[in-house]
């Protein structure tokens, strides 16, 4: 394969086999391969009302560690929904619990930054990061909360290779040149796509979120999602918004789960995530475009799910 035609994710993966991956893996008695067969496609951790960063931690480390996804001197993007300016009981934006573990994890595998930014529609940038308490939990734990900037440089009409609907769209330049991008949403409700998780989150590396719509949304999610392919896909769980959402604000609408979802597959950790509204992801539009485009699995029934207790 022309390495032009590979995602930035595939070519580093491929660059980091060859090296000190494939040493520490033939080390322990294994290829490359074998480790990768011996791993569960999704990890489900459960836990306590107090146990975010445990149940988190726990999810990473059984998917095989974070040393898995971020190598010595990556640049690393996070990317949570912090769609408005909500405190973390409300369930409209990721805990930051949840995010801050992630940023601790990275720098523990040797990431050089550690980047955490949204796309805001309910709230100015400062104004949300503060109020969803990530940005003090970012920071605290050796992060950088960045802004992403209005100039129409930084979001470039990006290439779509794959894509069904959308053939190119403007993508924010930081998350493109990402060594690696991690995607945290919190699972919750939405009135135009029923749910919106992993792959709809991904809407926020984007600043025409309304042509998307007007494209029909849910193909289109699915190819954005195509093209920024998230390294890592963890479902914030912790507490989940059941209806009026995506910005929600009635403490009514909120249900307490105590799960973190953590899969390499992002169309799975989607699916997964839709059984806790007592939905599945055949359910989900966007979740079905995104498996009919090879982006990953839809049938959990397909793929070894490990379940931890914390």
């Amino acid at each position: 394969m022309d390495p032009k035609d590979l995602s930035r994710g595939d070519f580093l993966k491929l660059i980091g086999a060859a090296t000190a991956g494939a040493v520490v893996l033939r080390g322990a008695g294994l290829d490359l391969g074998e480790a990768e067969a011996a791993l569960p496609h999704l990890v489900v951790a459960k836990g306590g009302n107090t146990d975010a960063a445990l149940m988190t931690s726990r999810a990473v480390a059984a998917l095989g560690g974070m040393g898995r996804f971020v190598r010595p001197g990556y640049h690393v993007v996070i990317k949570p929904n912090i769609c408005t300016a909500r405190a973390p009981q409300y369930a409209a934006t990721t805990n930051p619990t949840v995010v801050a573990t992630l940023v601790r994890l990275c720098r523990s595998a040797g990431a050089a930054s550690v980047t955490v930014m949204d796309n805001p529609f309910g709230a100015s940038p400062a104004t949300a990061y503060s109020t969803s308490g990530i940005k003090g939990a970012v920071e605290k734990a050796g992060g950088r909360m960045a802004v992403m900037s209005p100039l129409a440089a930084k979001w470039p009409r990006t290439s779509i290779p794959s894509g069904r609907r959308l053939r190119s769209w403007p993508l924010y330049s930081d998350v493109l040149r990402a060594d690696c991008l991690i995607n945290v949403p919190i699972a919750k409700q939405h009135g135009s796509t029923r749910l919106t998780l992993g792959l709809k989150n991904l809407m926020g590396c984007t600043n025409n979120r309304g042509g998307m719509h007007s494209a029909g949304l849910h193909q289109p999610i699915a190819d954005v999602a195509s093209r920024l392919r998230p390294e890592l896909t963890i479902v914030d769980a912790v507490r989940i918004l059941v209806r009026n959402g995506p910005t929600g604000g009635n403490l009514a609408d909120v249900r307490r789960k105590n799960i973190v979802i953590a899969s390499a597959d992002p169309v799975g950790a989607d699916s997964y995530a839709c059984t806790l509204f007592g939905l599945h992801g055949t359910d989900i539009a966007h979740i079905r475009a995104a498996a009919n485009m090879g982006l990953g699995r839809i049938a959990l029934n397909s793929f070894t799910i490990k379940k931890i207790y914390v």
